[in-house]
């Protein structure tokens, strides 16, 4: 795979406002293309990390003048609840406010290169259907690169050959930042309640998360998962555009154009894929991103024969539901990516018996939707600034806890009780952001991974998995 032409920006001045992984891959990547860039970051660690660069100019915005645009970071808003000035500022001087996402597909465009896109969305699973659709394409030998909102940044991926597909998972944030790019194969799994804040209600988050489907025409595919809100309206929506619909579920749901049973990957022609084999997409969540998956790589050319092999060599994403040591028999597994009340439903959904280690800083509702699997949970451990509130969820339905505090105490009493409860499961699926106590939801599953590792170390465990 070649780079990017080197002059392919040149006499393009951009802006780039905030230099997290995406403002940084931005930046070095317009500079490799020739462009001209102003970046600005509040924070002086994140400007002194830019290498100097004839062509760079680190400095605040006095004004948006001659900018071909502004990248503006995800986490900046440039609507609601209320518009960064540094976005009234563009918004303004009639500069756009794009996506990193947006100036890739620009990018191979301006290079002459043909490679499709496919674009991923939803509220949860994104990120492993990503990772397992460019599994899948790569096991089929078509050339593949992944990224977005799920790292690498999309300016940091290379440029493919013309048969290539680029895989990029879309936030919602990213997809409101979008005037060009046009994905051949695009997703929308599932919808709950999430960043509200930015888009207002519901009715804005699901407007926001169509965005995916924009430019879509005869030839494309637009999956839609079963699940979604409404979804009769969702696919009235989709009829002007003339892509391909499929319908996608992890259930034995047969109206749907892929579906699984417990045993099989399933579309209207029959069985795919056994599904007996496959040990790290488990639940029925993780069968719809496995449906979502098929149902795009097969439209993006992988041979039909080929996806039973690429589903049983996926290897699960750190802090998914990922085991990350056995000692004595009992499983820990990682879930630390569950920062939602309904990402850790789908995990609970997948063991019938577990001790339970959760908490950090609750969301909107608290835990209070998982009450018809608290059935499942032998005992619950919380850590973290809003145990309490759990603490005080759990007792109303009689399940059994302690608080904690930390995860340095949780995994030692978790062994300690799930040997005494005859448990052969714990889990951290802590339904809860983590930056009361971490830097995010992967150094909670790290220090987790790594406080069972050193159990696993002893004369009883069996390593990490």
């Amino acid at each position: 795979m070649s780079g990017f032409p080197p002059t392919l920006f040149a006499g393009h001045h951009y802006g780039v406002a905030g230099l997290g992984r995406n403002g940084n891959a931005a930046v070095a990547a317009l500079l490799a293309m020739g462009a001209s860039v102003q970046a600005w970051d509040d924070r002086p660690e994140a400007r002194a990390a830019l290498a100097a660069h004839p062509r760079l100019k680190v400095a605040p915005f006095a004004n948006m003048l001659g900018l071909a645009a502004l990248v503006l970071s995800p986490g900046i808003p440039h609507h609601l609840p209320s518009p960064h000035p540094l976005a009234t500022m563009a918004r303004d001087a009639g500069v756009p406010i794009l996506s990193d996402a947006e100036l890739l597909f620009r990018a191979v465009r301006a290079a002459g290169g043909r490679a499709r896109f496919a674009g991923i969305t939803g509220t949860n699973g994104k990120s492993t259907t990503t990772v397992l659709l460019a599994h899948m394409l790569a096991c089929g030998g078509i050339a593949v690169a992944a990224g977005g909102n799920l790292g690498p940044a999309a300016l940091s991926l290379p440029l493919l050959p013309d048969d290539g597909v680029y895989v990029l998972e879309m936030s919602s944030y990213m997809l409101e930042r979008l005037e060009q790019l046009h994905f051949d194969a695009a997703c929308l799994l599932n919808l709950t309640p999430d960043h509200l804040d930015r888009h207002g209600d519901m009715t804005g988050y699901t407007r926001a998360k169509m965005h995916v489907f924009d430019r879509q025409g005869p030839g494309d595919l637009a999956v839609l998962g079963a699940t979604l809100p409404d979804y009769a309206s969702l696919n009235r929506q989709l009829a002007p555009t003339r892509a391909t619909v499929a319908c996608i579920s992890g259930a034995d749901i047969p109206q749907c154009d892929f579906y699984c049973t417990p045993q099989a990957l399933c579309d209207r022609h029959g069985v795919i894929a056994d599904l007996t084999h496959v040990p790290d997409l488990p639940g029925t969540h993780n069968r719809e991103n496995a449906a979502a998956a098929t149902a795009m790589a097969l439209h993006l050319g992988l041979p039909r024969a080929a996806v039973e092999g690429a589903l049983r060599s996926f290897s699960a994403l750190d802090h998914r539901q990922k085991t990350v040591g056995s000692v004595g028999g009992i499983r820990f597994i990682n879930d630390s990516k569950a920062t939602n009340a309904d990402a850790t439903a789908r995990a609970l959904a997948c063991h019938e018996r577990m001790v339970w280690i959760a908490g950090g800083t609750a969301k909107a509702g608290g835990i209070e939707p998982l009450a018809p699997l608290f059935g499942r949970v032998a005992l619950a451990l919380l850590v973290g600034r809003d145990a309490p509130a759990l603490a005080r969820t759990l007792a109303q339905h009689k399940v059994p806890y302690r608080i904690v505090e930390t995860l340095e105490r949780a995994v030692p009493e978790a062994l300690d009780a799930a040997r005494a409860l005859g448990v052969d499961v714990v889990m951290l699926s802590p339904a809860c952001a983590s930056f009361d106590q971490f830097s995010g939801f992967e150094a909670r599953g790290t220090r987790f991974a790594a406080l069972v590792q050193a159990l696993a170390a002893g004369p009883e465990g069996t390593g990490a998995q």
